[in-house]
């Protein structure tokens, strides 16, 4: 097929090489502008890194749905088919017209569960069994296209890193298998059921706060969720006034709570024992600023944490 591949993050890189792997025609890869580091130094997206790697042409529209060269360049490749994976910028109708047959997104989510910008760190915020990646035909709404297929995988004590790692994979899989059936007319188009729908937005850093009026597992789900951005921190008050903001890196649960939310109960080899609205969090691995992350039991040998809290509030 003649494909034009439009993505940007790392979750996108693994399906634009399982395409070429397949032997697909990847006439453009379209993905958003480069951008500067800390340092001034150009950074390519991971997908850009990939077409440059294979030697690819590559659009890179401020805004695609303004940019009449970059739309008139697709136009002119005639693609069977545009393929979106979190490229970051909504596509109209003029552009989702353009390929023979359709485009069609790869969305980390069992639709229409999760529609929207973050759907990896929500099911994990949520607490979710199971979650997965899903096929559709992209229509002019957010993530309410026609479904084509999806797959699934169990959740467990997975972070974000790993997650979105395991649904990347699993994602260029399945839309390498779905263009072919695409391609010989075998597939099915199913409407979403509005009404199961739901939503969610994009992480700021903020978000990483942590409440220690939720529960313990409502913590540790967020821990998982957030790592390795924003992070889940909290501010650390010691006995003698001194505050450090730490960033939670791993934790385990315990059921019963010992004190009031934000109240340090225990700390030992074993973990930092820290009461919430329900239940205890153990906090097992951590970070503070300018330094790296180090076991908890690493950081007791030279922190005194008597009558040290947390703050058990959201700002």
């Amino acid at each position: 097929m003649k494909i034009v591949f439009m993505g940007t993050p790392e979750f996108a890189a693994p399906v634009l090489e399982k395409l070429i792997e397949r032997g697909h025609e990847i006439g453009f890869v379209v993905t958003q502008p480069d951008r500067k580091g800390n340092r001034g130094a150009v950074i390519f997206s991971p997908v850009k890194e990939v077409a440059v790697a294979h030697g690819i042409k590559v659009l890179q529209p401020e805004r695609l749905k303004n940019d009449e060269e970059a739309k008139s360049a697709i136009r002119g490749f005639a693609p069977d088919a545009m393929i979106v994976v979190a490229y970051g910028q909504i596509l109209k109708s003029d552009v989702l017209i353009i390929p023979r047959y359709g485009c069609f997104n790869v969305h980390a989510s069992i639709l229409p569960e999760l529609r929207g910008a973050s759907p990896i760190q929500h099911a994990i915020l949520n607490g979710m069994d199971r979650t997965g990646v899903t096929v559709m035909r992209m229509a002019e709404g957010i993530d309410d296209g026609d479904i084509i297929d999806f797959k699934t995988t169990k959740i467990g004590k997975k972070n974000l890193t790993e997650l979105s790692a395991e649904l990347s994979q699993m994602g260029a899989d399945l839309m390498a298998d779905t263009l072919e059936r695409i391609e010989d007319g075998e597939v099915r188009y199913t409407p979403q059921d509005e009404s199961r729908a739901t939503y969610c937005g994009m992480i700021g850093k903020q978000d990483g706060l942590i409440d220690f009026t939720r529960t313990a597992k409502s913590i540790e789900c967020k821990i998982r969720a957030f790592d390795p951005w924003p992070g889940a921190f909290s501010d650390l008050t010691e006995a003698n006034g001194k505050v450090t903001r730490v960033k939670f890196w791993s934790a385990d649960v315990v059921d019963h709570s010992e004190g009031d939310p934000g109240e340090i109960t225990k700390a030992d080899k074993t973990g930092i024992y820290i009461s919430t609205g329900d239940g205890t969090l153990v906090l097992k691995e951590l970070q503070v600023p300018g330094k790296k992350r180090v076991k908890a039991a690493d950081y007791l040998l030279g922190h005194d944490l008597t009558g040290a809290r947390f703050g058990s509030k959201e700002e």
